[in-house]
């Protein structure tokens, strides 16, 4: 910690916990966590309480201690021998402080280092030990800090009576309530603010958070009309905050600066390469942060969000015409053109994360021979710039090039959120590579992702792990808290838990895409496997003159949904997966089937409807022909047209399997099975219409024949296009599996799909 002379501006960094004390384990208590000390601060802190710089040294680790929500939490005591003496001594009770924010622990522990320990706390009461002196303050009243305020106070009453209004917050928040310069002390309230303010720039370019401590005495007059609002404010069912907000703005003035803190709030590990692999995934990265400007500029740097050949744009105006002017000159100066102009045409997309322009259908513009960009991949089709039309191509390729980030502070967005600048914002917001708005408040972050929602078609995710951070998730698409030291209000808030910021890399690229791929695969086969069956019903209902009768008893039509092809669906639907969760983490790139719609278009949705007509032609007329001049009769018929619909559509099945395990060959085959022997059953009561007809049929070759011809035949144009696709026009996803399948064979790489 370093103590400016006269301004007291302090660094807390509480994060060094190497250093101990010799004396510590002989005291009657001593924290749990132990900080790192200043001895030229330790030593001024154990001086006479003379002269301005001791007594603001000693307000402000004050405040540290009693400004806050913490509970001290002691562990008992119990005898110890010292073996060097062979003595018994009581060893120390141990402090643990419990908070909702680990920066207010940090804070504490770190006044508790330099001798101000909070030893007690309740509704009424605070028990502080300075230099093992403890002192019990009287708790008049506490107001919490809020995104609105940016700061927290706490109202306490000294053993002389004295009455003292301790505050912390935000340095845009303190600096604009402190008392005004008198001519007496100008220079030297002046040099205390400018030097506070050098050591706040200082800590927030380090990227540590930030905060300053500000108190002043209260007279028995300013008390008594604090307390009466306060009461009131409490006690009120309407409009609580803003009337304790209010009631804040009484005592909350005219403040004497004591100092700043900087706290440091290290990475966790992975979050730079989690962070760079979403980017190569054509996900677009925005960073909605409460911090100041300077920090989140540095903890940028430090993920490698922010890179420093990016070119920055800052909005940080103070009016509505300022922020509006800012915007103005940002897209002049880019030439970032208005989103209705590049949406003209629909049919490029340009991914600026990943510096390359995507077309929705890349069969379009083509290259033979590229590269997979960034995966040594090679792919035998893909598209480049050059292919595009003129008159896109240059415009393309110059935005392309420009490594752009957007800095906006939540005094701007404040004006810019409104539906007039909204537009500006978008234009601006979407053009950049990097988007990072620092000092925003909870309903800013939920605004910005209103934003995105409001004006695209894109999926939003935001993750977080503070309270601050659950209007932001509640508005997104898809929520995901992180469980940490802030609380559990964003866990509960959101869709998906986790430990770590780390695991969105498995969650999203791998988990992500293995969903995507199966979803939008059983959604097309689950209308095909209805619809043929549908479908063939449809044929005989036209050659009957739709008449009433039907062909399948009514327990074949039940169980065709809900026994015969049901299984299969549900187990490829839970465990079919393309590739492998290491090629998936290796190559990001491979996410942007899902961008491309790969799995699911219009395109394939009417492909498999063309399909579905051919095979339900195929299904009743190739029986009807096999039988024409026989006297089988329509029971017979309709158990046949049956076993055949069902090994069709788990054959069709079986072609498209991506991961065959054993429990996928039990649920395929094995519905066979079930089929077979519940049509036995069936057949075998004799108060059905069906009765004995499969033991008739399955004793001619044609019945078996039928069924294989059936099959093959209505299979056959899917089979030969779908090898015609994969030799001449391979997507990506079947590139990296072809890769995945030579390694296995031909390099003896072991098969790592069962790992998710």
């Amino acid at each position: 910690m370093h103590l400016h002379r006269r301004a007291a501006s302090v660094e807390a960094q509480c994060t060094s916990l190497d250093a101990t004390s010799d004396t510590i384990s002989r005291q009657r208590w001593k924290p749990k966590t132990v900080v790192k000390v200043d001895p030229e601060l330790v030593a001024l802190l154990h001086k006479e309480l003379v002269g301005e710089e001791r007594i603001a040294a000693h307000e402000f680790f004050l405040t540290l201690a009693a400004c806050n929500t913490v509970i001290p939490i002691k562990t008992g005591k119990r005898l110890s021998t010292d073996l060097s003496f062979g003595e018994f001594y009581e060893e120390p009770v141990v402090i643990d402080y419990q908070g909702e924010s680990p920066d207010e622990q940090a804070l504490v522990c770190a006044a508790s280092a330099y001798g101000y320990t909070l030893m007690e706390r309740t509704s009424g009461h605070i028990v502080i030990d300075i230099h093992g002196e403890e002192q019990r303050l009287d708790v008049l009243g506490l107001h919490e800090f809020d995104s609105v305020r940016k700061r927290m106070s706490v109202v306490v009453r000294f053993p002389d009576d004295s009455v003292k209004v301790l505050v912390k917050g935000a340095d845009s928040s303190i600096f604009n309530i402190l008392a005004e310069v008198t001519d007496q002390r100008e220079d030297q309230s002046t040099g205390i603010r400018c030097a506070t303010q050098n050591h706040l720039n200082e800590y927030s370019l380090q990227g540590l958070r930030t905060l300053v401590l500000a108190s002043r005495d209260l007279s028995e007059m300013e008390l008594e009309e604090w307390f009466q609002s306060y009461q009131e404010a409490s006690t009120s069912l309407t409009e609580r905050s803003a009337k304790l907000r209010q009631t804040a703005s009484l005592i909350e003035c005219n403040l004497n600066l004591l100092g700043a803190t900087g706290i440091e709030d290290r990475l966790q590990d992975g979050v730079p390469e989690a962070i760079e692999s979403l980017r190569q995934a054509g996900i677009k990265v925005w960073v909605l942060t409460g911090d100041k400007q300077e920090t989140a500029i540095s903890i940028g740097l430090s993920c490698k969000l922010l890179t420093h050949h990016m070119q920055q744009i800052i909005i940080n105006g103070s009016s509505e015409e300022e922020c509006k002017n800012l915007l103005a000159d940002a897209k002049a100066n880019y030439g970032i053109k208005p989103q209705g102009c590049r949406s003209k045409n629909s049919k490029w997309k340009k991914n600026i994360d990943s510096d390359q322009t995507e077309v929705e259908n890349p069969n379009d513009y083509v290259t033979p021979g590229s590269t997979f960009p960034k995966t040594g991949l090679h792919l035998r089709y893909s598209f480049d710039t050059e292919d595009l039309p003129e008159q896109y191509g240059a415009k393309v390729a110059s935005t392309m090039n420009q490594q752009l980030a957007l800095i906006i502070d939540g005094n701007s967005l404040v004006y810019i959120l409104e539906k007039d600048l909204q537009p500006e914002l978008f234009d601006l917001a979407v053009s950049c590579r990097v988007v990072l708005c620092c000092r925003v408040a909870p309903l800013q972050k939920a605004g910005v992702v209103d934003l995105i929602k409001s004006r695209t078609n894109d999926m939003t995710l935001a993750i977080g792990d503070g309270a601050n951070d659950v209007s932001m998730i509640q508005m997104a698409d898809v929520g995901v808290g992180i469980c940490g030291q802030e609380g559990r209000q964003a866990v509960m808030a959101s869709d998906f838990a986790m430990g770590q910021f780390r695991f969105l890399k498995r969650l999203l690229l791998v988990h992500g895409h293995w969903n995507y791929q199966r979803v939008g695969y059983l959604v097309l086969y689950n209308f095909y496997r209805n619809a043929v069956f549908v479908m063939m019903l449809f044929w005989y209902i036209l050659c009957t003159a739709f008449s009433t009768t039907s062909a399948l008893t009514d327990w074949s039509s039940v169980f065709y949904s809900v026994i015969y092809t049901s299984v299969p669906t549900i187990v490829v639907g839970i465990l079919d997966k393309d590739l492998s969760h290491r090629t998936l983490l290796r190559y990001p790139k491979l996410y942007g089937a899902g961008h491309r719609q790969e799995s699911y278009n219009m395109r394939l949705f009417w492909l498999t409807m063309i399909d579905t007509l051919w095979q339900s032609l195929v299904l009743f007329y190739v029986p009807l022909f096999a039988y024409r001049n026989s006297t089988i009769d329509i029971w017979s018929m309709g158990s046949l047209w049956t076993i055949a619909v069902v090994v069709l559509v788990n054959v069709h099945l079986a072609m498209d399997i991506q991961r065959w395990i054993l429990i996928t060959h039990i649920a395929l085959w094995g519905s066979i099975v079930i089929t077979y022997i519940c049509l036995v059953v069936l057949d075998s009561i004799p108060d059905f219409p069906n009765y004995w007809t499969i033991y008739h049929l399955a004793l001619f070759p044609t019945y078996w024949l039928n069924i294989l011809l059936i099959t093959v035949l209505a299979l056959l144009p899917r089979f030969l296009l779908k090898v015609l696709q994969q030799m001449f026009w391979p997507s990506d996803i079947q590139i990296a599996r072809e890769n995945e399948i030579l390694k296995r064979r031909h390099l003896g790489v072991k098969s790592d799909e069962g790992s998710g």
